[in-house]
């Protein structure tokens, strides 16, 4: 399966993680969401989009978690689950390294802003070095 079909594939790929981001997603079933073999929907994911599905999911996790500790009182441990991680521990190193600042310190500095736009916010907020879908 090459060009327009696959790319078609791997969008649904992406679709399925962004609406299933909470459960429990691995390699194998997301790329049998679009009909290839892992290893090859590993290597045109992150050709396609510019990372793998695995850190793509993680984006994605993290993205959710940033809006809930700025939109609700909810604890950490509670969205931490709610967004798919397995232990408050995973949640909150990961959240560190992509955010560099634990839950707590991003819901207190956030607490300081202003409302903002949700869709503006998220594009603010994202993390830097993420590629886009590329065009041919």
């Amino acid at each position: 399966m090459r060009g327009n079909g696959l790319e078609r594939h791997l969008l649904r790929a992406r679709d399925l993680i962004d609406a299933r981001y909470a459960e429990a997603l691995d390699v194998p079933a997301i790329a049998d969401a679009a009909h290839t073999s892992p290893a090859h929907f590993s290597r045109r994911f992150k050709q396609t989009f510019g990372e793998t599905p695995h850190q793509y999911l993680l984006t994605r996790r993290i993205e959710r978690a940033k809006h809930l500790l700025r939109e609700t009182d909810r604890t950490v441990t509670d969205i931490s689950l709610d967004v798919g991680f397995r232990s408050l521990g995973s949640f909150s190193s990961k959240f560190t390294e992509i955010v560099g600042g634990t839950p707590t310190e991003y819901r207190r500095k956030m607490r300081g802003l202003s409302p903002v736009p949700t869709c503006v916010m998220m594009a603010w907020m994202r993390p830097r070095g993420r590629a886009v879908l590329k065009k041919n």
